[in-house]
């Protein structure tokens, strides 16, 4: 019989233990964290967490700066969220009250039209049925129940969105000393002139500033809110959000509070 050669097996050399960690990690399909991208990760991190913003006069001028926490407005933006939001706002503004009349609710005689056979024409039992003018309407919208339902949490990540996202488009202004205009409409709108905002503006005021309410609900596209009703569908449908300076503490107080 041929003899049969031994084939000896070359041995493979020892890997030390962090490059077999990092070849298992590869085969399992783990991300092996690299330093230049956790670094920038760092980054990120740290320019959300200051953001400052101006405050500014009934003049114009900038009078100081106030930072703002970056978990309500240094957010990166989640469109399909506030996208969301809004479809949920609006679903809600509906009454639900369209209706239409069935063939038992219009008025008309219920005695059979003509005989069942020998007219030529099709069969029919009542002048009421929808085939004819002025009979009822049939699969028509009926009352009902319009709600959909979005939770506390979902709502106040969409509304720090709209929020970071004005902030990071330059299409928000905080407000101070305005007690001391007159409460005229004359002297309302040429502030919003000095601050530089137009067309479509949401003002947001305080409890200490609900006098000036009254001022700006006449001028032309200016939408007026206290600082507990408005949400993330008035900030994103508006071209500019003002704040007064005592409208911003209170949201912030209270966004630390929950």
């Amino acid at each position: 019989m041929p003899k049969i050669k031994k084939t000896v097996l070359s041995k493979k050399p020892k890997l030390a233990v962090k490059k077999r960690a990092v070849l298992g990690a590869k085969k399992i399909g783990k991300k092996i964290p690299d330093k230049k991208l956790s670094k920038s990760i760092s980054e990120k991190k740290e320019t959300f967490s200051k953001v400052s913003f101006p405050i500014v006069s009934p003049e114009g001028e900038k009078t100081g700066v106030m930072s703002l926490p970056n978990d309500l407005f240094g957010v990166p933006f989640n469109a399909q969220l506030v996208s969301q939001a809004i479809r949920v706002y609006q679903m809600n503004q509906r009454e639900g009250s369209a209706a239409t009349k069935t063939r038992g609710m219009v008025e008309g005689s219920t005695r059979k039209i003509y005989r069942q056979k020998g007219t030529g024409r099709a069969r029919h039992g009542g002048i009421r049925a929808p085939t004819f003018v002025g009979g009822g309407i049939s699969f028509g919208p009926q009352p009902r129940e319009i709600h959909k339902a979005l939770s506390k949490q979902m709502k106040k990540k969409a509304l720090a969105n709209a929020l970071s996202h004005i902030v990071q488009n330059n299409a928000m202004k905080v407000v101070d000393g305005l007690m001391d205009l007159p409460v005229k409409t004359k002297s309302f709108a040429d502030m919003l002139n000095k601050i530089q905002v137009s067309n479509r503006i949401l003002f947001i005021y305080g409890n200490e500033t609900a006098s000036v309410a009254r001022a700006l609900r006449n001028i032309k596209n200016v939408s007026v809110f206290p600082v507990d009703s408005f949400s993330a569908y008035d900030v994103m449908t508006h071209t500019y959000t003002v704040f007064t300076k005592d409208a911003l503490v209170s949201l912030i107080d209270k966004r630390g509070r929950n």
